[in-house]
């Protein structure tokens, strides 16, 4: 099948396009690289691809294939909250007119990177596909309104899918630390202390990006008929933790490590448990292979790999809202989040 796989060259692109190659799918990318200078380790495999900015892509660049999944987009709160009308823009407004012109070109196949922050304020209830939207931040709003406009386009030859994923984890080329488990295990091992920002309280599902990959492969490979205009959650029903759950598997994990809360850590109003069960029903291809206790070493093992310092994680380097900001301060980027021409000027690259 040839696919276009936008973001392409994210935290989850990274995991996912080795896997569609070996599952021999024929691949291009689309991505505007904001994150290039943030690369953890290396990158497997290159596929031919299209440096352009989501907002700008053109019919020309998405004719001819068979599916897109669309992983591109701002890709977590901070960064929705730097400019909510910009998250609207790029997450929102940008992946519908993608979804528009995919159809108006023939793509039958149109593969939404969702997530399970529709359900935001979500409270202690396990909540399943049909369970009410209730997002608490411009990036959840943002996923909420793609899933009910591009749902509007379904029809005999247009089958979107939206994967609903759990809150990320795992090691990636372009690894993030915004991540609550990454970002546990990254503070234990370079400063010896499990830093909780939030009083420990608030559920969250977790799921691998090797899962979340799998999960959008097993879509890729599934009956249109099972799919058709469907959302998923992606994840293991097993794996909603409380984030002090979290922080206990962390402190059994990298040695000599304790638990520290912050003195200004209140309860986090993102707080939600999902039901994942319609996943493991119909999608029989979907086979997660990781928990938490082993992402918490595998993780440990890539720090200590590195030699991973708190410099790295907390700083420009590798946060995603402190670089974003660091290429805005430096006018590498505009403040509409483009690059600036001398930096890349959008046009339709292949290579």
């Amino acid at each position: 099948m040839k696919v276009l796989v936008t973001g392409h060259k994210g935290y989850i692109g990274t995991v996912m396009v080795p896997m569609l190659l070996q599952e021999g799918h024929d691949l291009v990318g689309l991505d505007s690289d904001l994150f290039s200078a943030c690369t953890f380790g290396e990158l497997v495999h290159t596929i031919p691809d299209i440096q352009k900015d989501i907002r700008d892509v053109e019919a020309s660049d998405v004719e001819g294939f068979d599916a897109i999944i669309h992983l591109a987009g701002l890709s977590n709160d901070p960064l929705g909250d730097l400019d909510p009308n910009l998250t609207y823009e790029i997450n929102h407004e940008a992946s519908v007119r993608l979804a528009r012109l995919a159809k108006q070109v023939g793509v039958s196949r149109f593969i939404f990177s969702s997530s399970c922050s529709n359900y935001g304020a979500g409270g202690d209830d396990l909540l399943n596909e049909e369970s009410a939207f209730n997002p608490v931040t411009p990036y959840g709003e943002s996923k909420v309104r793609v899933e009910q406009d591009v749902a509007k386009l379904a029809d005999s030859t247009f089958t979107p899918t939206f994967l609903r994923n759990a809150t990320a984890y795992g090691v990636s080329p372009r690894l993030r630390f915004d991540l609550v488990l990454n970002n546990l295990v990254a503070w234990a091992y370079t400063s010896g202390l499990v830093y909780m920002k939030s009083d420990g309280t608030p559920w969250r599902p977790i799921v691998h990006i090797d899962d979340i990959s799998r999960a959008f492969v097993a879509v890729l490979h599934a009956p249109r008929e099972i799919v058709h205009n469907e959302a998923f959650n992606v994840g293991v029903s097993q794996e909603n933790y409380r984030i002090s759950e979290l922080a206990d598997i962390v402190k059994e994990t990298v040695p000599g490590c304790r638990i520290e809360y912050a003195k200004d850590g209140g309860p986090d109003k993102r707080c939600y448990r999902v039901d994942c069960s319609k996943i493991a029903r119909v999608l029989p291809e979907f086979k997660p292979q990781w928990n938490a206790r082993d992402a918490a070493m595998q993780l440990l093992e890539a720090y200590k790999h590195v030699g991973l310092c708190l410099e790295d994680f907390e700083g420009i380097r590798y946060k995603r809202i402190d670089h974003i900001r660091h290429l805005l301060e430096t006018k590498r980027l505009n403040k509409s989040l483009r690059w600036e021409p001398s930096d890349g000027d959008g046009r339709r690259k292949v290579s």
